[in-house]
């Protein structure tokens, strides 16, 4: 695998994570604002307004999941009409092989590149950078977290771990820029530094946030025109894209452009929309000459066949992680690989192999909010409780987690071993006080551990009964 994969250090990353203080107040203030923003686009014009929409783009994603073999046929079809040249890639080293062969084919040496998480999990750049091809990342965070040898810690916003303290230093370092606290002064000075690679760029690489059968198009939904420059400047364009990235038609586009940007930054619609339909035209002035698609599986078709393809119709909105408490707290590089928050649970231990993700089904508080704020109804804590299952069943669960589960179902299987146990409960709690032992201890060192009832509501029943109780 070309990224790193650290999953399994998730316990140990989160709470380096909780004792950074920087992070804590980024990630925070991100996330909230966010979850925020998201609610007030969404149901901008009424609470049935919004979960209508939900609903139509949730059955343009599944109804395109149902026909996915199909319509992927259809879509290379209509690509290769349009003058796309389009490239299959079963995993990994098989896309990243394909890029290498283009750039090869077509003497690049320097490399723009969108916003793309596809090309994240791939480990475009590092194989690109070791082939000796210069790449720039070109959306601002994007940029931000290459020149700090980061990866995104957010779907949407790949630096919202980082104060802006912190990106200024950055800019200090590695790019000598006058020290300032002017954010739109760094914006400017960042955007005089990426023109002069944008006009020289001999190749430009993007995602494809949505990849249209009925017209071989590819839909990429931004806010910076960085993604304009990097698909229609360069000789060469690639664009990287999942397969279940797919969508039937133009009308289901449109409903998912209404959703994503409502639910990604809380706009009613993002200020660069496009749609991608081929190399420039004899008649035009611009665009590339070449363009290539690079339709990637990477374990998408194992995961289409199980009980979690659902998972599948993820359109990347990041909402999930600014809702989810433990994301809140963590933030997205606790998570070990290229997606964090709920999503990420699910996804990484599909993707990786859930042997190399085991803590992350875990890392929930399985309280709905991902599910519920999920444009498309991913219902996300079905699957990650499956996957806890799934964890027991392949002995790949903590033994002991499952020694304390098995106690556990030993005393509620009996009414008077967990009338015992109630009583057991209450005598040690009277005992050590407000400090409890072992992993219940992480509660009582931040706050009181909640008294346990006098008597359990089974004698105050039994009292009433009697006509003993009040």
């Amino acid at each position: 695998m070309s990224v790193e994969l650290r999953s399994k250090d998730f316990v140990s990353l989160a709470d380096i994570a909780l004792h950074n203080p920087d992070l804590q107040k980024a990630v925070g203030s991100g996330t909230r604002g966010g979850y925020h923003n998201r609610a007030k686009a969404m149901f901008e014009f009424g609470d049935a307004h919004g979960e209508n929409m939900r609903a139509q783009a949730a059955e343009a994603k599944r109804r395109a999941l149902r026909k996915l073999p199909e319509l992927l046929e259809l879509a290379e079809d209509r690509l290769r009409e349009n003058g796309w040249g389009v490239e299959w890639a079963e995993d990994a080293e098989a896309a990243n092989r394909l890029v290498l062969d283009i750039a090869r084919r077509h003497a690049v040496e320097t490399v723009t590149k969108s916003k793309s998480m596809l090309s994240e999990e791939l480990g475009v750049n590092q194989v690109m950078e070791a082939a000796g091809l210069r790449v720039v990342e070109t959306d601002l965070g994007e940029y931000i977290i290459q020149l700090n040898k980061e990866s995104p810690s957010h779907v949407v916003a790949p630096v919202m771990h980082m104060t802006k303290a912190e990106i200024r230093d950055v800019f200090v370092r590695e790019l000598d820029m006058q020290p300032t606290d002017d954010a739109e002064a760094m914006v400017a000075f960042a955007r005089k530094r990426l023109r002069q690679d944008f006009l020289s760029a001999d190749m430009g690489i993007s995602g494809g946030n949505f990849l249209i059968a009925e017209t071989g198009s590819i839909g990429l939904v931004m806010n910076e025109g960085n993604g304009r420059l990097c698909t229609s400047m360069p000789r060469v364009h690639i664009a990287l894209v999942g397969i279940e990235k797919i969508v039937e038609t133009v009308a289901d586009y449109a409903t998912l452009t209404q959703v994503l940007p409502r639910s990604a930054t809380g706009q009613p619609l993002s200020v660069y929309t496009n749609i991608l339909s081929g190399p420039g035209r004899a008649q035009e002035v611009d665009g590339p000459e070449r363009c290539y698609v690079i339709l990637v599986d990477n374990g998408r078709s194992k995961i289409y066949g199980t009980d979690y393809a659902e998972a599948l119709a993820c359109i990347r909105c990041g909402a999930c992680q600014n809702a989810c408490p433990v994301y809140r707290s963590a933030g997205g590089h606790a998570y070990g690989w290229v997606y964090g928050g709920p999503i990420g649970a699910v996804l990484t231990p599909l993707l990786v192999g859930l042997e190399n993700a085991a803590p992350l089904p875990h890392a929930s508080s399985l309280c709905g909010s991902c599910k519920q704020v999920c444009p498309v109804d991913i219902d996300l804590p079905r699957m990650l409780l499956d996957l806890r299952h799934d964890l027991v069943q392949s002995g790949e669960s903590a033994s002991g987690w499952d020694v304390a589960m098995k106690l556990w179902a030993v005393g509620m299987t009996s009414p008077t071993r967990f009338a015992l146990g109630g009583r057991a409960a209450r005598a040690g709690q009277a005992l050590l006080g407000d400090y409890m032992p072992g992993p219940l201890g992480n509660w009582s060192e931040e706050r009181d551990f909640p008294a346990f009832a006098p008597k359990p509501f089974r004698q105050l029943w039994k009292e009433r009964e009697k006509g003993s109780g009040t």
